[in-house]
This record gives C-alpha cells, structure tokens and sequence, in this order.
C-alpha cells in the first residue's frame, strides 16, 4: 500500500510538472489572430486615353548661367529630342530672386504669345519648374498644362537611395540565386585592399554613374540621396591624440584619406546640382582596431554611456571637415550583422544599440554634433528585437519611450509608410502619426517581398492613400525617401539594375509616383502611370489605354496570387513572434515547405479556406487577361518593340509562377485540411493539387531556372514539405500497426500472470516488462528466473519500438533525430551499467524498458491518426491538444528515468541509485551539450530542421534559426556546464559515504529521492 500510495503521488507531481511544461510552451508559441484595422483599400483606374501632345521648338531660351539651370535645361532638351517631332516654336525665360532658401521650391509658369516664363522665389523652385516641363514632354502632356497658377510641392524633402550606382551588372553574381547578402557591393572594384586603395579606372566609371544617376533622380523631383558609408572615410584623429584608434602607418587612416579625396568630388557634384547628400550608416559601425579601442577604454561595446558617442561625435566632426558636401547622416540601429557587409573588409556593423538609454545616448550626442556642425542626423525607426527599441517602429508608445524629449531641430526620424515591412496588406503605420520629431516616410519602388519588382505593380493607390493620411495627421511630416533599388538582398533575385540592367523601368513606375504624390498629394495615380507608359513605352493612345488597363490590374494580381487573403487580412501572433503578412513565401523567394508556418495558415484561414484556395485561380486569370491584353498590342506601335516582348516575357513568367504558387496554395491547405479532419475528399483534392503542382513547377523550372532576370522561385523548401506530407498516410498505418502490436504486447504482460497466458511466447518478457515499468519496486521479482530468449525480448521489444515509433515520427527522413535520441540512451544506460558493475542490471531494464513503451504508446497514438503531419499541425495550432500531449509526454518521459531509479534503488539504495541517476542524466546533457557546441548550435539546428521541416527552411539560409528565435549560440556550452554540475552532484549522491552510513546504502524496496 506504502509503495502504490508512493506511486500515485508521483504521478502526481509528474503530471503537475507536465503541465507546467505544457503551459510555458503554449505560452512562448501563443498564436493568436485578429483582423488586422486599417489596410489602405486600393482602388487602381486606367486614365482615359489621350493623345501625346508635340512640344514646341524652343528657339531662345533665356536663364541664368549655372551648372544647376543648364542642367535642368539639358534635360528638358533631352526630352524634346526624344519626343518624335516638334509643333510650333516658342522661347524660354527662367527667372528667380534668389539663389536660398532651398525649401522654397514653388514657381509660376506665365506664356505670353509664344514666350513661356518660369519665375520663381528661389532657384530651387525655377529649377524644379523647368524638370517639370521636361516631364511634360516626355509624358506627351501640353507644357502649358500649369498655366497661370503657382505649383509648390507639399513635401520639401524627397530623398532617394543610392540605386545601383557602382553595382556592377555580374550574371554570374546573380547566377546560383542564394547570395542573400544585403550589401550591393556598391564601389566594390573601386575600393583597393592596398594602396592606392582607390583603382581609378573603375572610379571614372562609378563617377560617370553617379552623375547620371543624379541627373535622372533630380529629373524626376528627387532632392537629396543617400549614400552608403560612413566609418570608411573617418581616421578619428579628433580621438585623443589622434592616433588612439588608428596608430600611425595604420592602412585605415591611408585607406580613409583616399576615400576622402575620390569621393568627394562626387559628392560636391550632386551638391552643385541641388541634390543634399547624406551618408548612410548602421550603427554600431565599426573596423576592427575601432572594436579594439573600444575594449580599452570602455570594456567593451559601452552604448549607454554617453561618452561612448563622443568617438563617433569625433568621426562625425571629421566627416563633414573632409567633406563639407555631406549634409547629414541617416543612421539605423534594427539591423546589422555580416549580412550588410562586404566580404573581405574589417569594417562591419554590429546590433549593439538595443536598450533605450543607448538609443538616447546616442541620437542625444549626434543631435547636438549636427546642430554645431549645421548638418542633420536621419535616425531610421526600422527596428527589430524585443522591448521599446524592438518595437519602436511599430508602437506609438515605445516610440514616445525612446524619443520623447530629444526635440532637436537636427534631428529627422525616418520611418516605413507600413506597420511592418514593406508587405501588402498592411495597415499604415500608426507611429508616423505621433512624435515631435521632424519625419520622412519611407517607400520601396523595388518591392523585395513581391518578385523584386519583376512584377508589374503599380503602388499609386497605396502612396496617395499613405501620403494624404500622414500629411494630414501630422504636420511634422515633411518629406519622403523613396527606395528605388535597395532592400532586401541584392543577388538573390532578378538581375535589375536601375538605368543599366534587366527591366527596372517595370518599377521605376513606383518610383515617379512616390515623388509625384510627394509633391502633389491628390494627383491622379492613373495619369501618372499614364504618363510613365507615355514616357517609356508607347504614345500611340490605344496602346497606352491597354498597357494602363493591365497596369490597374496589376495588384489585383500581385496581392492575390502572393499571399493568401485571409491569413494576410490578420495580425498574427505566433512563435512569440508577429509573422509578416505572407509567410508562405519566406524571404524572399522561397516557397516555404515547413509545418510551423503552413499549420499557421491553415488555422488562420480556416474558417475562409476555399475563398484562400479560390485567390490561387483569380491571380492567374487577372495574369493571363493582363498577358493576352499586352501582347495583342501591337509591337509597331511600341517606342521600342524590345520593350514589347520585355513586357509580354514579364506577364508570362507572371503567369507560370502564379499557376506555380496557385497549385501549391491549393495542395498544402488541402493537405492540412485532410489532417484536421480526415475528409477523404480534402485528400483527393490535395492529390489533384500535388499533381498539377508537379507539373506546373518542373515547368516553372525548366523555362527560368537559369534566367537571371526572371528566375525561377527557390522550390527546394516547398519539395521538402510535399515529400513529408506524402507520407502522412502511410506513417499514419505504420503507427496504426506498431501501435496495435504494442497494445497486444502489453496485454500479454498484463494477462500472463493468469497460467493460461503465462506459456505464450513471449509471455514472460511482457510481464517483466508491464510489471517493472508500472511498480519498479517489483522489478526484481519480475525479471526472476527469465530465460535467454526473454531476456533478450526484454531489451528488443522496447528497442525496437523505441526507434520504430522515432522513425514514424520522422517519415524516416530524420536520422539526426533518431541518432541524437539513441545516443542519448545508450549513454544513460552506459553510465547505469558502471554504477551496477557486477550486479545484474537485469531489472532496471525491465523498469526503464517498460516505461519507455508507456510513452512510446502514447507517441504512436497520435501518429496513428494521420502520421507525424496530424502531430505537427495540433502542436503548433491546437493549444489544449497540445497541453495534453505535453503534460502527459514530459511525467512518461520522467517517469522512465524514475522507474530506472526505483528498480535501481533495490540493488544500491535509494540515494546512491538517485545519485546515479542524476549522474547519468548530467553525463548525457554534458556529452551532447558539448558535442552540439562543438559543431556549432546553428549548423546543428539547421541539419535537424532540413531533416524534420518544422521551421523555415530559408531562415537559417538567410537570418539563421539562432538569430530569428532569439537563442544564445553558448546554448550547448551552457546545457554542457549544466550536466557537469547534475554530473558532480549525482556523483556525490552515488558514491558510497562513511562506514557509519552504509545503512543506507543498503539495498531496500522503498522509492528512491527522486520520486519525490
């Protein structure tokens, strides 16, 4: 009675534990879902067709004689040259009062017979008026069309990134499509590792770029640029004598200088011609002999302390004596890491500004360092991570944490028009409302998340919706920076190179229409890209009408046949983590194969699920009527047919990877849906599916998978997850059979102590193992007197279900798994073998072994159900099965260590046997602990999951699965130091103590300490 009241408190206490587990698992996977509120409605139009209008021929123009007016000239004669004839002549005058102040950008356009005046208050505005007129002209608009009426531009600021300038056009670069690396390699054969440090030939080409590039952006309405860089041209002689963190001799200083010197001609280029320039930097931005200054002087990377920033206030001081072009710095502290970094370089970023008070140290120094220097620090909110700085991007409140009361008028926060990223479906972000700061919004032209801009997709809609909203709720917004080519990784998608490789007129669309709205909120999007198909295309106005009619269709097609609506219409919890919009296609290219992220989906959309499968067909019919439309339209009639087939090859691949995705969308929710429910028609649906995806991707394949400007999606994830799902079905009747025979197993153990049972074969090794597994403290009893034969039963039985029930878990196509779980055992029993020595350890077999069948009972019984597939989708979406499976899983599990203790406990006593234990458990964490630290936890993490297909294949291609969920790479070193502690404990507890206490070490029936 003693020993069965013992055994139903343990139980207890093993269930508690249990559900205690189940409980902090449930909590850190957590999904929950609401409707996301505010998700701009797009509504796309096609403009009315219109005949291009001819320019006069300018016969005079009168204007002031400076590089910046003659620019500007050059290029609206540029345009006229280009526009296919002339109607009528007509003169130009140019006029202002006053070279400053730049923020005065409006003007007046007055016509007197044919004598057309711009006169304006400021340069800045008599200039902008001429690149209108050249717009005018390109677009096939009248140039008179403003006629009368002052134009001004509601948003000053309208920056651009650096596009590809000194980005070399590298097939081979783009050729494999895994470099995930999010550095462009801008100047990268322009930079030397050795002095000279800078290869001339190749500065003359970048510098050629530039001012092209330049040239073009200010034609558009573009005023200022970004330029990445920063730590690269500093020498930091304003740190303590000067040779504090570059010694004298060093290559960084010489290195700098260089940079200084090639650079900065570039630089007072764009500034001549009315463009601002700002460095662009992460932060921390560091070289290695910088790294080293800092360890000795602060002990480390010492971002709180304010005199920390005074090293970089020095570089900064520096930056703008050297380069007095350079107006600003824009700065970002959410990401950083060797993903930005140029290979081969020491100088490198590091996520080390985390916490608020360092946020604040440092925007405090570099506000004031831009106001005595009369420059501006850009302070980016795109921000990852946990806590206020984590979410300041996202959150009025922390944003209000980290910047309330740092009101420097040097000081601009720059943030994404979208809460998140730049995904669709999206409400706008809510923190662009609040603040005292002065703001800019940030666009991407170049949509990383959708194809990388190899898709048509016109964002008119969504900027005017963003822009009206903004400027309306904050009066502090006063500008924009539009991302004409950066984000997201350079060479993992198509080869598109703004004004020199690939299609990148397709998303310079985005690019007028950001800065166009900038200027004029309520703008027509529709004539805009009217004007932008005018402008590259076509001016013939039925070509125009079609190619407008298919651009209005254009997000239609791209939010559909993307992302799934009704899991992309949510805000989604999960992991602890809040999921981006379209999980399924995991950055950026990838079509996701793994459990987490589909059983997700599926849950979310549940209640939609055939309007969710149903978006898969929609986006390919609104491709296929786009496709058709175009290509009907006549090439003739196109300002190049080169363009023509460009654009028609664009909408096919549009279309091939729509029916790709659309087939897959179907396949893996159906796939889900047949294990939530067992339908078997869900699961002839999802046969269909699989086989219209086969044969949709081998194609897909086949025609881009060795394009470089239309490549194939990365397929490998999605194949990953197919096979598994596959062999749902049959693991499920594997588990059915395994499952079966362990129950008869068991009852024969459980029948055998009746005589009739007790002479089956088999009959003894079942009862030493029901017995012993169920009261260990009788396993002695129970293994008295077995044979040879039963004896070897004793430790194959268990055995073999053990890896049996593994393998099923695994579809067989994890043997990391497997082996890592029997390593683990062979290890405990070696260490409960020494401790035995000569004593028969026959009984703790049987305690342990009967024990493991408990839990592997438990395990096949939901594998039994629709396999593993069944498993992973309840444990990632079904908290109450999930607590129950962990509650009991975790006491079964302990329960086999305990039962091993107790049966141990009869041979060397209930301290010595916990000791050993304990010992045993110590020695398998430390030996696996350390094995897993040697190879490296993220290696380990990514082979496990390539094998298991839990969590995004690409995440640890690309972010890594350490980095994305948080996790410390000491992990194993830590569990290692743990065991060794669980290891000398257990020892102590095992050895035998003084004479005086051999007592207790003698062998007794009682349960050992640890089932308490």
């Amino acid at each position: 009675m003693r020993h069965r009241l013992t055994l139903l408190g343990t139980a207890a206490a093993l269930l508690a534990l249990g559900a205690g587990v189940a409980v902090q698992v449930s909590d850190a996977l957590g999904l929950r879902a609401h409707p996301a509120v505010g998700i701009p409605v797009e509504e796309l139009t096609a403009a009315p067709a219109a005949s291009a209008v001819l320019p006069p021929d300018f016969t005079d123009i009168d204007a002031p004689d400076d590089l910046r007016t003659s620019t500007a000239l050059d290029a609206l004669r540029e345009a006229a040259a280009g526009a296919g004839g002339t109607r009528g002549t007509a003169t130009l005058s140019v006029r202002y009062d006053a070279l400053d102040p730049e923020s005065e950008q409006s003007y007046t356009l007055s016509v007197t017979e044919q004598a057309i005046t711009v006169t304006a208050p400021s340069r800045a505005g008599a200039v902008l008026g001429v690149y209108d007129l050249a717009a005018a002209v390109r677009a096939g608009r009248s140039i008179t069309e403003n006629l009368g009426r002052t134009v001004d531009s509601a948003l000053p600021f309208r920056m651009v990134d650096l596009g590809a300038v000194g980005v070399k056009a590298d097939a081979a670069a783009y050729a494999t499509g895994t470099d995930y690396s999010h550095n462009s390699n801008a100047f990268k054969d322009v930079m030397l590792a050795e002095a000279p440090y800078i290869d001339a030939e190749e500065m003359a080409r970048a510098t050629s770029e530039f001012h092209d590039y330049v040239r073009h952006s200010l034609a558009l309405g573009y005023n200022a640029i970004a330029v990445p860089g920063f730590i690269e041209y500093v020498t930091f002689n304003g740190v303590g004598d000067g040779m504090a963190v570059y010694p004298a001799g060093d290559p960084h200083r010489e290195r700098a200088l260089a940079m200084q010197q090639a650079f900065g001609p570039l630089f007072e280029y764009a500034q001549e011609l009315g463009m601002k320039v700002y460095m662009r930097t992460d932060m921390l931005a560091l070289s290695d002999p910088l790294a080293q200054h800092f360890e000795r002087n602060f002990g480390g990377l010492a971002t709180e302390d304010p005199t920390f920033w005074d090293v970089y206030r020095a570089g900064l001081d520096e930056l703008y004596a050297a380069l007095p072009a350079v107006d600003g710095v824009v700065v970002r502290i959410g990401e950083a890491g060797r993903v930005y970094d140029l290979p081969g370089w020491d100088y490198y970023s590091d996520l080390a500004v985390t916490s608020v008070d360092a946020v604040r140290a440092m925007l405090t120094t570099f506000s004031a360092q831009a106001e005595s220097a009369g420059r501006e620090v850009i302070f980016r909110s795109w921000s990852v991570g946990v806590g206020a700085v984590g979410d300041m991007h996202t959150n009025p409140d922390s944003y209000a944490q980290v910047l309330d009361g740092i009101d420097s008028p040097a000081l601009v926060v720059s943030t994404k028009y979208s809460l998140g990223d730049f995904y669709s479906y999206l409400p706008l972000n809510t923190t662009l409302e609040t603040g005292s700061q002065r703001r800019i919004v940030e666009f991407q032209s170049r949509r990383e998340f959708e194809a990388f801009g190899a898709l048509p997709n016109d964002l008119g809609s969504l900027y005017q919706s963003a822009l009206t909203h903004f400027i309306a709720a904050n009066p502090n917004v006063e500008g924009i920076w539009t991302w004409t080519q950066d984000g997201g990784p350079w060479r993992a998608g198509p080869m598109t190179l703004e004004l020199k490789a690939g299609f990148w007129q397709l998303y310079e669309l985005n690019t007028e229409l950001a800065v166009r709205l900038a200027r004029d909120p309520q703008l027509d999007p529709a004539t805009i890209t009217a004007d932008w198909i005018h402008e590259w295309f076509s001016d013939d106005p039925a070509t125009v009408q079609t190619l407008a009619m298919a651009m209005s269709q254009s997000r239609d097609a791209v939010t559909a046949g993307l992302y799934i609506g009704p899991f992309a219409e949510q805000r989604v919890e999960a992991l602890g983590l809040e999921p981006p919009p379209m999980m399924w296609i995991f950055e950026w290219d990838i079509l996701t194969g793994d459990s987490s992220v589909l059983s997700v989906i599926y849950e979310v959309s549940r209640a939609e699920l055939e309007t969710a499968i149903a978006g898969g067909g929609d986006a390919v019919r609104t491709a296929v009527a786009m496709r058709d439309a175009v290509a009907a339209s006549d090439p003739t009639m196109w300002k190049d047919p080169a363009l023509h087939a460009q654009f028609v090859d664009t909408l096919d691949y549009q279309v091939n990877l729509f029916e790709t995705l659309g087939s897959y969308r179907t396949m893996v929710l159906r796939h889900s849906q047949w294990l939530d429910t067992g339908s078997a028609e869900a699961r002839e649906q999802w046969a269909a599916a699989r086989t219209a995806f086969d044969g949709f991707a081998a194609a897909h394949e086949a025609r881009y998978g060795n394009s470089i400007e239309l490549p194939a999606f990365n397929l490998t994830a999605a194949r990953i997850g197919e096979t598994r799902a596959a062999l749902d079905l049959p693991m499920a009747w594997l588990a059915r059979l395994a499952g079966a025979l362990l129950v008869l197993w068991l009852a024969l153990g459980m029948l055998a102590r009746w005589p009739r049972f007790a002479t089956w074969p088999g009959a003894a090794a079942a009862r030493a193992l029901w017995l012993a597994g169920t009261r260990p403290w009788r396993a002695a009893d129970a293994v008295a007197g077995l044979s040879a034969a039963s004896r070897v039963l004793l430790v194959a039985v268990p055995a073999a279900l053990l890896l049996l029930s593994r393998g099923i878990y695994t579809w067989f196509l994890a043997p990391s798994h497997v082996l890592f779980t029997t390593v683990a055992w062979l290890l405990f029993a070696a260490v409960i073998a020494l401790a035995l020595r000569r004593r028969p350890a026959w009984p703790i077999i049987a305690a342990a072994g009967g024990a493991l069948l408990l839990r592997t009972m438990l395990l096949l019984a939901v594998l039994a159900v629709r396999g593993p597939g069944y498993y992973w989708l309840g444990f990632w979406t079904d908290p109450l099965a999930r607590t129950a499976y962990i509650t009991l899983g975790f006491a079964l599990f302990l329960w086999v260590l305990i039962a091993a203790a107790w049966a141990l406990g009869g041979q060397i006593g209930a301290r010595r046997a916990t000791g050993t234990v304990i010992a045993a458990c110590g020695f398998v964490l430390a030996a696996l602990g350390g094995f897993l630290g040697a190879i490296g936890l993220e290696q380990a993490l990514t082979a496990w999951n390539d094998e298991m297909s839990l969590l995004p294949w690409g995440l640890s291609r690309i972010l890594g699965l350490t980095v994305y969920l948080e996790i410390p790479l000491a992990t194993p070193w830590y569990a290692a130091a743990a065991g060794g502690v669980l290891l000398l404990l257990g020892l102590l507890l095992a050895l035998p103590w003084r004479r005086g206490s051999r007592r207790q070490d003698t062998p007794e029936q009682a349960p050992p300490v640890i089932a308490a």
